[in-house]
């Protein structure tokens, strides 16, 4: 008992003080306990603190990481093998093709479609004209010429065209011989002629004229100079890795073919180039008035002619690996006349003669004759009654398309949002038809599917599944473009038109499929197929809408204070009206229109090619569904198919109040801006807004043949105070709020009323079809279809015929060409409709 009672613990009475440990006494078990525990909880926590910081070291080294394979893929070309070879432009592989006037943005030029190739090309001058310096060369609207533009072009072996400026005119020919490995040879012919005019007995006298004919590489190559007489620039030889040796003969002038030389002044200019973007001011720089004309019968006179080039003084030296050979020869001489520049190739050891005088004209004639047979036999328009000046006409629209084509080399600038700044694409190849050689020498994916309906090129490369809006490739074309529309966001998309080409091509192929022209076609789609995938589910995931099924273009305007209504570029319709204030809400009916027609296409090629199909067929059916389209997009207060955003209509244009203190200059102050004045807020609503947006379920055939939908629609279009006019359809009706209205102080109203001629194109493509199609709609869309497509045709011939040009626009009050011109990209699809082939 003592034993036990001795073994347990003694009571602590409160007050009595807790007898000291001694040094070498061992501490209770509770204690030790306790600070075990402590220094396991520390240990935790400082395990826990290194794991966590390994763990955000880890995240942030992967995030840096992921953003830079982002940022990288921005500029990362798709992993399948390219849809075309890498050679597929060569002369090796397409001789006939080598050599073309591939330089759209001058009046007259040749270029191997090659990368760094040596490039021909004129300029001209008038001498003693009002204006010293009224030198011409690339085409610029400010030149105001009375026309320009090919009458004949086959797009491979020859063309003719016309250039009339004030009084006189130059016609420009071309014909190529193929022959040898390395495109064959070529000859220009030049023709002036001063115009009589009307009224006069005698003609006022001959302008003199001077023609520059130069050549120049482009970082390769090299060129030399042969002089006759020690004075006259008689020929240039060269070499460059892409034509071996050759020789460019410049020939005497004559009064016509065959006829004896002309009274004519020489001057030549040798020396470098920095681009081919600097030629004509190199050429500028290097006139010098010192120089006597002296005409058969007149006092002698000083004419401007290029003497020497002196490079303008700059703080660094110009890159000399880009310094090239440049070589100009000037003839000076009276009207009329006749000139001749032969390119002959030092690989055609077997050539039969010279391609000059009778020689050329004969083979020109031959061409010609070809021509006419392939245009009627291709679109029959003497065959549906259309006069000879009609069909001139319809030879020319084609002819301007195919001699606008051109071949570009370079890089585009490209940003994402994982990019402080833009980036270069890999160099790369594009051979495309060109909108305008004037304002638009380059390509456009929202204009590339209408013109490939008349013409197929070489498509662009893709890169992570998106393609750029512009393809801004070389100095050359860089040079046309405003700062501001250089750069290319791979956010943005334009409309995917190219489906509209690829569904031409299949249905070429289910109708053609056993004749041999078909017969590449499985094997190009079977190459193309990764590519479209890629493409298509791009624009399916990042252009989805906020709803399921709705989708939304990226890229619209956030400056809302200086815009009516900010535009969205990447619809290609610009300042159309959408909703007033851009959010994540909206929904665009046309981008949903654009993406059913895209799935539809899609599964047609995937089931061709033995391709999983199913998911396609499955989005085109939801996106064709017409009860989810009025779902989403029928507004019944407007009777219309519409977007659907944070919209309100009470915005306007006012004049900034800018405050200036009493007494002090106004002049040191702001100047004041048209700034928009929102009157009511926006709220969530249909934008209501009657357009080219409203017709896209019908513009593209989303809409089923018994439709009600289509009875509006067909209203809507043809009521005259609406989108009717006796000129084509309008891009927005007169009634709406925004119509005709300037965007800015500085935009006028582009897509806000004019006529377009590509919407105008599918619109009597679509009433073709529904005309064809069995439906309640049928006579109506007939009817509408005739009338429609005979004003829009009548239209752009007259104005044609009145003016010189086909043109970008056309107003729906007067029915004149406006905009940029000569416009023969989506505009030539004129004769499309002449020849009814939708």
């Amino acid at each position: 008992m003592a034993r036990r009672m001795g073994r347990q613990r003694k009571r602590v009475v409160a007050g009595e003080a807790v007898p000291l440990l001694r040094k070498d006494d061992k501490p209770p078990a509770f204690h030790r306990k306790d600070k075990k525990k402590k220094v396991d909880i520390g240990k935790v926590f400082i395990n826990i603190s290194i794991g966590l910081c390994i763990f955000s070291l880890a995240w942030f080294f992967y995030a840096l990481h992921m953003r830079s394979s982002l940022a990288k893929r921005v500029v990362t070309p798709h992993p399948s093998p390219r849809v075309l070879d890498a050679n597929s432009s060569s002369a090796a592989v397409s001789a006939d093709r080598f050599w073309g006037s591939y330089r759209p943005q001058v009046y007259f030029g040749m270029k191997t479609r090659s990368s760094r190739s040596i490039v021909a090309g004129m300029m001209w001058m008038r001498q003693f004209a009002d204006m010293d310096v009224n030198l011409r060369h690339t085409c610029e609207q400010g030149d105001r010429l009375q026309g320009y533009g090919w009458l004949m072009h086959d797009g491979i072996t020859f063309g003719v065209q016309e250039i009339r400026d004030s009084d006189f005119t130059l016609t420009t020919e071309f014909v190529k011989r193929m022959g040898g490995d390395h495109g064959g040879d070529w000859t220009w012919r030049v023709t002036a002629k001063q115009h009589v005019s009307a009224g006069f007995f005698s003609a006022p006298q001959a302008p003199v004229l001077s023609l520059m004919f130069y050549t120049a590489a482009d970082t390769q190559g090299s060129l030399e100079a042969h002089l006759e007489d020690g004075k006259r620039l008689a020929s240039v030889t060269g070499f460059s890795k892409e034509l071996g040796n050759f020789k460019i003969t410049f020939r005497k002038p004559v009064t016509g073919e065959l006829s004896t030389s002309l009274v004519s002044r020489y001057n030549y200019l040798q020396t470098v180039s920095p681009g081919l973007e600097k030629l004509t001011d190199i050429v500028k720089q290097s006139l010098n008035r010192r120089f006597i004309y002296s005409p058969p019968s007149g006092e002698k006179r000083h004419y401007i002619a290029v003497d020497t080039y002196q490079p303008p003084h700059q703080s660094k030296p110009a890159d000399p690996r880009k310094e090239s050979d440049f070589v100009v020869h000037q003839v000076t001489v009276q009207m009329p006349f006749q000139i001749e520049v032969l390119f002959e190739s030092g690989s055609f050891h077997r050539r039969p003669n010279q391609l000059v005088g009778s020689v050329m004209t004969q083979e020109l004639e031959r061409r010609k004759a070809e021509f006419d047979s392939k245009f009627e036999k291709t679109f029959g328009l003497e065959g549906k009654g259309f006069s000879q000046s009609q069909v001139k006409f319809g030879k020319a629209a084609l002819s301007n398309m195919l001699g606008g084509m051109g071949y570009f080399y370079g890089e585009s600038v490209v940003q994402s949002v994982y990019n402080e700044y833009p980036l270069l694409y890999p160099e790369g190849a594009l051979f495309t038809a060109v909108p305008s050689r004037s304002f638009f020498p380059r390509g456009f994916l929202w204009d590339e599917g209408f013109t490939r309906r008349l013409c197929p090129l070489d498509r662009p490369d893709e890169y992570e599944g998106w393609i750029p809006r512009e393809q801004i490739l070389g100095d050359e074309a860089r040079r046309k473009v405003p700062a501001e529309f250089v750069v290319q966001r791979n956010e943005n998309a334009n409309p995917p038109t190219l489906f509209l080409a690829l569904q031409e091509l299949i249905e070429q192929l289910s109708s053609k499929a056993e004749e041999p022209a078909s017969r590449p076609t499985l094997p190009f789609l079977r190459r193309l197929f990764p590519r479209l995938k890629t493409w298509f589910d791009w624009y399916n995931t990042t252009q989805t809408g906020p709803l399921p099924n709705s989708y939304r273009w990226r890229g619209r305007d956030k400056d809302t204070n200086l815009f009516l209504n900010p535009k969205t570029l990447t619809s290609g319709l610009d300042d159309y009206p959408r909703a007033s204030h851009p959010s994540a809400d909206e929904r665009h009916v046309d981008l949903h229109c654009w993406m059913a027609l895209s799935s539809g296409i899609m599964a047609s090629i995937a089931r061709l090619l033995g391709e999983p199909h199913h998911d396609y067929e499955l989005t085109h059916q939801v996106l064709s569904d017409n009860d989810l389209l009025s779902d989403l997009h029928w507004s019944d207060q407007l009777g219309a198919f519409s977007d659907f955003g944070n919209h309100t209509q009470a915005v306007s244009l006012q004049q900034e109040k800018v405050y200036v203190p009493p007494g002090q200059p106004r002049h040191q102050f702001p100047v004041a801006r048209l700034v928009r004045s929102v009157r009511r807020a926006p709220k969530l609503q249909y934008v209501n807004a009657l357009g080219y947006v409203s017709l896209f379920p019908f513009l593209l055939h989303i809409l089923t043949p018994d439709s009600p939908k289509l009875e509006h629609v067909f209203r809507d279009m043809r009521d005259s105070n609406k989108l009717w006019t006796p000129y084509g359809l309008r891009s927005l009706s007169r009634a709406d709020p925004l119509y005709m209205k300037r965007n800015t102080e500085h935009d006028a109203p582009y897509w806000r009323g004019p006529i377009w001629i590509n919407i105008n194109y599918l619109a009597v493509r679509a009433l073709h079809h529904y005309s064809n199609a069995e439906g309640p709609h049928r006579e109506k869309a007939a009817a509408l279809y005739q009338e429609l497509r005979t004003n829009i045709i009548n239209n752009v011939y007259r104005q044609y015929a009145e003016t010189g040009y086909v043109w970008e626009q056309y107003n729906d009050g007067t029915g004149r060409g406006q905009g940029s011109h000569p416009f023969t990209g989506w505009s030539a699809l004129t004769v499309l409709m002449m020849a009814e082939q939708y």
